[in-house]
């Protein structure tokens, strides 16, 4: 039985990416987006590819658009195997990605900002999971992956040798450090049930978020994602990874 997979913020880069390795594997994806022309074009793209891809317009800042979202799979096929909760969102003072480091500062936190960040990175997630959950439960063995960042780290994070003591800052760090704690709280609540439940780091991406200043193509920060969405049952839940292996809290 062919497996279902949501992937939202999935019109672009990371997401589009994991739609595209998901579907390569066999998977019927459904690339959840907010706008409808650019969520379709994505669609179609990976369709010319001979891939089942379908649009399904998810906005994880408006539960009932996701409520829609919910019952429209249900009424298409009855279930979920798969959620990648990818939607996300870095906007330090509101407007655009800025390269000006002292916008980030803690003491110059703009809180409607981090709001606007956080009704993203982490209601978001909140938002989608409780609404598909009932129809991850339907599943076989139901997978849900976490888009989060070692930047959400806190060993890192304090961490003086290494990369990230340099990045002082609030809106993304924060979101991304109470989005492993969803996962966990989220595996959790599963810890007795088939689904699993874990977070996925990427890497320094280069995607629309850090102005395609990363280091790795969205095909490389895609990686993880797919292959945890499609672990065995001897798999983990509630852990931390990107490539190389497990990340510390």
């Amino acid at each position: 039985m062919t497996k279902i997979a949501l992937v939202t913020g999935a019109n672009k880069g990371i997401g589009w990416e994991i739609a595209r390795g998901l579907a390569r594997d066999g998977i019927t994806v459904l690339l959840g987006a907010r706008d409808d022309s650019r969520g379709e074009a994505a669609a179609k793209s990976l369709r010319d590819e001979g891939l089942d891809t379908h649009f399904l317009r998810v906005d994880v800042t408006d539960p009932a658009v996701v409520a829609a979202a919910a019952r429209s799979i249900e009424a298409t096929y009855g279930r979920l195997d798969i959620l990648v909760n990818n939607a996300g969102v870095s906007r330090p003072d509101g407007a655009q990605p800025t390269t000006d480091r002292a916008a980030w500062l803690p003491s110059r936190a703009n809180v409607d900002a981090m709001r606007a960040v956080f009704d993203v990175n982490v209601f978001g997630i909140v938002v989608v999971t409780n609404a598909m959950l009932p129809l991850l439960r339907r599943a076989d063995a139901a997978r849900i992956v976490n888009l989060t960042s070692e930047v959400g780290s806190l060993a890192l994070a304090l961490d003086q040798s290494g990369p990230y003591w340099g990045l002082i800052s609030l809106a993304y760090p924060v979101s991304k450090t109470a989005a492993n704690m969803m996962t966990v709280e989220y595996a959790k609540e599963l810890w007795d049930t088939p689904i699993k439940v874990n977070a996925v780091c990427p890497g320094y991406t280069a995607t629309d978020l850090n102005n395609h200043h990363g280091l790795r193509t969205p095909a490389e920060g895609a990686r993880i994602a797919v292959r945890m969405a499609q672990i065995g049952a001897d798999g983990p839940t509630g852990g931390f990874f990107n490539e190389e292996g497990q990340l510390p809290w």
